[in-house]
């Protein structure tokens, strides 16, 4: 997938105005329309153009557009980094009402998602009322696994666009304390009730919708309420079985590896996962490691092994 420069295409700098990024795109609009233009390739000029200002036009997806930095250029091969939608703050509860299958992959990469947190409003196409509440906002945040377990209070910074008098594009960053409940799942919304917009007139503030996703961990990963472990064992662990000391989010384990075992072999530890009312389980992955043959007492002994066991390894395969 390639990197779409969507202030080159519309032709601007990236600190541009609103107004002066309405102005350059109707320009090109008008020059490259597929109903007046004689430019060979004015049907794909004018969809490119429509898909940039589709962005540029919208403080919220220009704000997070340009968190992913004016390192990348035109062309380049592309993959979102990860989790990098994290921390902004948008209203209505989605990160379009376009169909993203208009535009590009790269659009639909970043834009694609219907984000809506549960319950949330939208008052697009609604006539305005003098006691009106206000929008729902959502973000999406990160947390530690160990939140899950624990639950915690953790310090939350979110950004969201602002138009400053000058029509330039700032960011608003607001602080949060939230409460992290335990048992919390990867993809699960915390309501924070009257943080979203104000209501106008006696109209009750909207309300903020947190996603929660899990940060990264060095070695589980997470499936719903399930937790998955690869654990590295030895050759002669899984051949002759053992009882290896095993990490779980709870603390470590004795576990017992069964003789004869393969690498690939799936062990539940039940009720080991995210706690609930009927917690989560934990599998543990065993993956064979094979010392190196880096010194020559290593290298001498793989060549016993290789003449003193009968071992085929690709018998099956009929070669």
């Amino acid at each position: 997938m390639e990197f779409k420069d969507y202030y080159e295409i519309i032709g601007v700098k990236r600190d541009a105005a609103q107004n002066d990024i309405k102005r350059a795109y109707r320009k090109l609009a008008r020059k490259y329309h597929p109903d007046v233009s004689k430019e060979s390739n004015a049907e794909e000029k004018f969809k490119e153009l429509g898909e940039a200002y589709e962005v540029l036009k919208d403080p919220e997806k220009r704000v997070a557009y340009d968190q992913l930095g004016a390192d990348y250029k035109a062309g380049q091969n592309f993959n979102p980094p990860p989790d990098w939608n994290t921390g902004f703050e948008f209203n209505g509860g989605g990160y379009t009402e376009t169909n993203a299958a208009a535009f590009s992959d790269f659009f639909e990469s970043l834009f694609g998602h219907d984000n809506k947190g549960a319950g949330s409003r939208q008052s697009h196409g609604r006539e305005p009322q003098y006691h009106a509440p206000g929008e729902d906002h959502h973000a999406k945040i990160l947390i530690e696994l160990d939140d899950a377990f624990n639950g915690a209070t953790r310090t939350i910074t979110l950004q969201a666009p602002e138009i400053n008098a000058q029509g330039h594009m700032l960011t608003r960053k607001r602080t949060l304390n939230v409460n992290i409940p335990k048992g919390v799942k990867q993809g699960q919304f915390i309501r924070l009730a009257g943080q979203g917009s104000p209501g106008s007139g006696k109209g009750k503030s909207g309300n903020l919708y947190l996603e929660i996703n899990f940060k990264p961990h060095s070695f589980y990963h997470v499936e719903g309420k399930d937790i998955y472990l690869d654990l590295p064992v030895a050759p002669w662990e899984a051949a002759l079985g053992t009882t290896v000391k095993t990490p779980t989010p709870e603390g470590t384990v004795d576990l017992k590896i069964p003789a004869g075992s393969t690498s690939g072999r799936k062990m539940r530890l039940k009720g080991r996962g995210i706690p609930a009312k009927v917690p989560g389980d934990l599998y543990v992955v065993l993956q064979l490691v094979l010392p190196p043959a880096d010194t020559l007492q290593a290298e001498e002994f793989y060549r016993k092994m290789e003449q003193e066991l009968a071992f085929k390894p690709r018998a099956g395969l009929g070669v």
